[in-house]
């Protein structure tokens, strides 16, 4: 059975500012209208009503609007505070009336002292944001997500933050879990490979997710931003494919221990401990999905299609079992 429903209102990671970072999703046995989580905030109620006017049953057969869509959205979460992340949740930020139950924004506190430092500070944008419950209930509610604990985001739906490292920054993947059948799928922020990373953060994230695969965690989202042929030293805290199908590598290595129970000791893991061979088939039922394609406009393609193929085309290589596709503004995903 599904258990949750996702939209993709914007799927790459610029210079488009029309196709950024924005999931809308809901467990699958509710009504939209029962509550929505906004996962990243880069395109919002504009992307999405192009994207009605071509799709306009997405959100069921009623054809509800925007307003009536963002309106049910209970609360924002946030992987980081780069822009491409968090473009809707300010221009949007007045639109919400006053009467409503107020929008919160769970993310990590250095996220929300970097929105109520440099954005809603009366600046850049109006102060649209407070930590204060008690504010005017027009403005966004700053609610800190503590690291490695599940928290309620829905009445069925609990997130689990993990710190992941994105260049010169913080970011965050999230363990998401529909309570009632202990279902998750795995979303990252944007994120750099451990081989480059200042502090390797990856490994912790794949061994915590390597239990649940597949029957309890048989999704994951995640990003790589640009083609193959790209140097390191140009990546800017993002990955290609090749270090994005090494990832995925040890998460295959993770699987294997956990389903063996063979787990080394820290000090005395080995990198490659595992055979190649033994490795075969290890991600067979998980769903890969790239997102945080950048576009080039000087080119005729989408970087997305030429990213999917290489990414597909390595992990077959390695006989993983996944299954790889790409996000594209305006899906609709059942997981």
């Amino acid at each position: 059975m599904p258990t949750f429903d996702l939209v993709v209102v914007g799927a790459g990671g610029g210079p488009d500012e029309t196709d950024l970072s924005a999931y809308l999703f809901k467990p699958a046995d509710m009504a939209w209208s029962d509550g929505i989580v906004a996962l990243e905030a880069g395109s919002g109620q504009g992307a999405l009503r192009r994207i009605l006017q071509s799709t306009p049953s997405l959100f069921g057969e009623s054809h509800p609007t925007v307003a009536d869509i963002y309106s049910w959205v209970h609360c924002f979460v946030l992987s980081h505070a780069h822009l491409d992340h968090i473009n809707s949740l300010v221009i949007s930020a007045g639109s919400f009336l006053p009467g409503n139950q107020r929008k919160r924004i769970h993310a990590s506190k250095q996220v929300l002292d970097a929105l109520d430092t440099h954005v809603f500070q009366d600046v850049v944008w109006p102060a649209l944001a407070s930590y204060d419950e008690d504010d005017d209930d027009s403005k966004y509610l700053y609610k800190e997500f503590p690291a490695l604990k599940y928290q309620p985001v829905l009445p069925d739906v609990s997130i689990r933050r993990v710190l992941v490292s994105h260049g010169g920054c913080e970011s965050s993947a999230f363990f998401i879990r529909h309570n009632p059948s202990s279902n998750e799928f795995l979303f990252f922020g944007d994120v750099e490979p451990d081989s480059l990373a200042s502090k390797p953060r990856n490994h912790h994230v794949w061994a915590t997710a390597a239990p649940k695969i597949p029957d309890k965690l048989s999704c994951i989202f995640i990003e790589c931003s640009f083609p193959s042929g790209r140097n390191d030293d140009m990546l800017f805290g993002h990955l290609n494919p090749e270090h994005l199908v090494h990832e995925l590598t040890v998460l295959a290595e993770e699987v294997i221990k956990a389903r063996t129970h063979t787990r080394p000791p820290r000090k005395k893991r080995k990198k490659n401990s595992i055979d190649a061979e033994a490795l075969r088939g290890a991600l067979t039922g998980v769903r890969v999905v790239i997102v945080h394609c950048k576009d080039d406009l000087s080119l005729r393609r989408h970087p997305r299609e030429i990213i999917l193929e290489q990414v597909k085309a390595l992990v077959e290589a390695k006989g993983l079992g996944a299954e790889v596709i790409a996000a594209e503004q305006g899906m609709h995903f059942t997981l």
